[in-house]
């Protein structure tokens, strides 16, 4: 299929109608937007994934570190390659639930997150925060976590403005052990 692309666009037939875009299929997307892997309820036991994601090995579950009271993981639908989170072990879901040493934790692993970032990708600043709530944009309302995504100058392009895509350079995969090999200690 690569073998035949080149810079000339060429006509698409088949459904639809025709044109002269080239299309960049993501079909991986849909299952985030029909909501697979998404819990059936708000406790821990209702299928919440970043419950069992610390049950699994780091490559399976995409954990980058694991600390005392938080884990480090990959976002499975990044808006940006690198897009990692933060989250505790203990199935909370909002920020003033955490205790001392959770919430103390969860910073050290930004600071961390944002260094191996850095050392890693060469990543020029980042987005971090939190969704807190469904109404607030949260994807997993029911478990705590915070977004460190990394940005470039110059990532901004035409494909998610236009296309409602971003284009993702490296499997999860690989950046999971990329970023593993930079955590700082």
């Amino acid at each position: 299929m690569l073998a035949r692309m080149t810079s000339e666009p060429e006509q698409q037939i088949g459904v639809g109608t025709q044109d002269a875009f080239q299309r960049l299929w993501t079909p991986h997307r849909m299952a985030y937007i029909q909501g697979e892997n998404k819990p059936t309820g708000p406790g821990a036991d209702d299928g919440c994934p970043f419950c069992t994601i610390p049950e699994k090995s780091d490559e399976d579950g995409l954990v980058i570190a694991r600390g005392e009271h938080v884990y480090a993981v990959l976002n499975l639908y990044p808006y940006n390659g690198g897009h990692l989170m933060i989250v505790p072990f203990r199935h909370v879901a909002d920020y003033p639930e955490l205790d001392g040493p959770e919430t103390a934790e969860l910073a050290e692993f930004t600071k961390r997150a944002m260094a191996a970032l850095r050392t890693a990708s060469g990543a020029h600043g980042f987005n971090i925060g939190m969704n807190q709530g469904t109404v607030a944009g949260a994807g997993i309302a029911a478990h705590l976590h915070q977004h460190v995504v990394p940005r470039w100058g110059g990532d901004t392009n035409f494909m998610p403005v236009v296309g409602h895509t971003k284009v993702l350079p490296q499997l999860l995969a690989d950046t999971r052990a990329m970023l593993a090999r930079a955590w700082p200690a």
